[in-house]
């Protein structure tokens, strides 16, 4: 199994999970592949920002040689967003609506919200994702 960050033409990005790269060549080329935000067929893969290691019987030993533990995935995972995004706490609804509309500079947010938050963003158009990471022991 094989998750692609995609991007559509207008945009709108999102995940993509594959068996192997020759299913992304054949889907895309078929244009089977959709924007689930606007239903553009349109799509290409972009670069993606963190990847998280998984269990993997060709790799576990690699895995495990290097000291990436599960913990010290996640540990990786918490200092890659804590160093950047910018921490706007509750304010997290608000300030993704001004950075959508233009009001503020285009930047990566993370806080937290509520689930009402939650829906008006989704209504608006506003993509979020929401991480929910145990606190870490330095």
């Amino acid at each position: 199994m094989i998750i692609y960050d995609l991007k559509c033409e207008k945009g709108h990005t999102f995940e993509g999970w594959f068996k192997d790269r020759q299913a992304w060549i054949s889907q895309n080329s078929q244009n089977l592949i959709f924007c689930p935000v606007c239903n553009s067929s349109d799509i290409e893969v972009v670069p993606s920002s963190i990847t998280i290691l998984g269990k993997d019987s060709r790799g576990a030993n690699k895995t495990q040689e290097k000291g990436l533990s599960p913990a010290n995935s996640l540990k990786i995972l918490q200092q890659y967003i804590d160093n950047s995004f910018e921490d706007v706490g509750n304010k997290f609804a608000e300030t993704a609506l001004k950075i959508h509309y233009g009001d503020e500079e285009k930047r990566n947010i993370k806080g937290t919200s509520t689930p009402q938050e939650e829906e008006n963003l989704r209504e608006e158009g506003v993509q979020f994702f929401k991480i929910s990471l145990p606190k870490m022991d330095s």
